[in-house]
C-alpha cells in the first residue's frame, strides 16, 4: 500500500527519514527556522507535538510556511486531532494507549476522509491500553493486539490510509514486534528505536535495530529518535539509509581509524571537510577519502575519486589511486576543497 504525506511517499520504494521537532510547540518562529535548515539536511517529513488548543494557532502557521510536509502528534484529546487536520496537516499520528473509544476514532475517521490524509497508529511500548495490558500477554503481543484492535476500528469505519508503527527502547524487542506486524498487518511500517539514548548510545541502537529491519525489507520510513538535535537525527537516519543500500549518498567520506603511524588530527580534518562541504550539490556521486598514512592511502582507496595519504610535514593528494600532488599539511584542506569544486552542481 502506498501513503502519500503531503507531496511525500510512504510504501512507494524510497525510505522518507523523519524526525520531531523539540522546541516549544508555541514558537513557530524558531520550528520554521528548523524546518529550512532540516530539508537541507535531507529529511522528508517532520512531526509536531499538538498538545494543546492554544498549540493550533503555531501549527497553522508553521503549515503555511514549511518546506516539508507536517505530521500531528495527537495524544489523549481526539478533539485536538480533528483540529490539526483541519489546520491543514499532511498526516496526524494517535496513540491507541491514550485516545480514547471507538467513538472517539470514528470522529477522526470522519474528520480524515473529509480531508484525504492518512494517519499513523503509534503503538508504544510505555502507554499500552489497560485492558489489554490485564491480559498478561508478553509486551510484543500487546503491542500486536492494540495494534489490531485499533485497525478493526478503523476498518469498520471504512478507513484504511493507515501507517503502522511500534516503538521500544528494546532493540531486540522492536525487531520482533516489526517482523510480526509486518507479516500479520501487511500495512507500510514507521520504524525506530524510542527512547535510545543519547548521540552515542542511541545512534548504536538504532543502527542496530533498523537495520536489521530494512535488510529483511522491513519498513518504510523511519526516524532516529535521539536526546539531541532534529539535524542529527535526519543525518543519522541518512547514514543508516546508506549503510545498507538504501540510499545513495551525494558524497561519502571514508577515513582511517588512525594509529600510532598518524601525524595529523584526522578526526578534526574530516569534520572540518564535512563542514566545507554541507549543503553541497554534486554532478556526480562522489568518495572521498582522508587517510592517516600511505600505509592506508592510494592503495587501499582506488575506488574514491580522490584523497588525501597524510605524512609527517607533507601529504599526498590522490586521485582513484593515483598520486597527482604533494602538499604542504597546512594546505591538505583547501587542497581538497579544490579537489571537490570539479564535481560541484552550479
Amino acid at each position: 500500500m502506498i501513503i502519500k504525506v503531503g507531496n511525500k511517499t510512504i510504501g512507494g520504494g524510497d525510505i522518507p527519514i523523519q524526525t520531531m521537532i523539540k522546541n516549544s510547540p508555541y514558537d513557530h518562529k524558531t520550528t520554521i527556522e528548523k524546518l529550512e535548515k532540516l530539508c537541507d539536511v535531507g529529511a522528508d517529513i517532520v512531526r509536531i507535538t499538538v498538545p494543546d488548543e492554544r498549540s493550533i494557532d503555531s501549527l497553522s502557521i508553521i503549515i503555511r510556511e514549511s518546506p516539508l510536509p507536517i505530521v500531528a502528534d495527537i495524544h489523549f484529546d481526539y478533539k485536538l486531532a480533528i483540529k490539526a487536520i483541519e489546520a491543514g496537516v499532511a498526516k496526524i499520528r494517535i496513540n491507541p494507549g491514550n485516545i480514547g473509544d471507538k467513538n472517539r476514532v470514528g470522529e477522526i475517521v470522519a474528520c480524515l476522509k473529509e480531508y484525504n490524509i492518512p494517519v499513523r497508529i503509534g503503538i508504544n511500548v510505555g502507554s499500552l491500553p489497560e485492558h489489554i495490558l490485564r491480559r498478561n500477554l508478553s509486551r510484543v503481543d500487546t503491542m500486536i493486539e492494540s495494534a489490531g484492535e485499533e485497525i478493526g476500528y478503523f476498518e469498520e469505519f471504512g478507513y484504511d490510509k493507515i501507517v503502522l508503527s511500534f516503538k521500544s527502547s528494546n532493540v531486540m524487542e522492536t525487531i520482533e514486534v516489526n517482523k510480526i506486524a509486518k507479516a500479520k498487518f501487511g500495512l507500510p511500517l514507521h520504524i525506530g528505536v524510542t527512547e535510545a539514548g543519547d548521540k552515542f548510545d542511541g545512534l548504536i541502537k538504532n543502527a542496530v535495530g533498523v537495520s536489521n529491519l530494512l535488510l529483511d525489507n522491513i519498513g518504510d520510513t523511519i526516524r532516529v529518535s535521539l536526546t539531541s538535535s532534529e539535524e542529527d537525527e535526519v543525518v543519522a537516519g541518512r547514514k543508516i539509509l546508506e549503510a545498507v543500500g538504501k540510499l545513495a549518498p551525494d558524497i561519502e567520506v571514508i577515513s582511517c581509524p588512525t594509529c600510532g603511524r598518524t601525524e595529523v588530527n584526522i578526526e578534526k580534518l574530516v569534520a572540518e571537510f564535512k563542514e566545507r562541504i554541507k549543503g553541497k550539490k554534486f554532478n556526480k556521486k562522489l568518495k572521498a577519502a582522508i587517510m592517516g598514512c600511505v600505509v592506508n592511502g592510494p592503495g587501499e582507496s582506488k575506488d574514491a575519486d580522490f584523497g588525501v595519504a597524510c605524512g609527517k610535514n607533507k601529504s599526498i593528494i590522490f586521485s582513484e589511486g593515483k598520486t597527482l600532488k604533494t602538499v604542504k599539511n597546512s594546505d591538505i584542506l583547501d587542497e581538497l576543497i579544490i579537489q571537490i569544486k570539479k564535481y560541484y552542481e552550479e
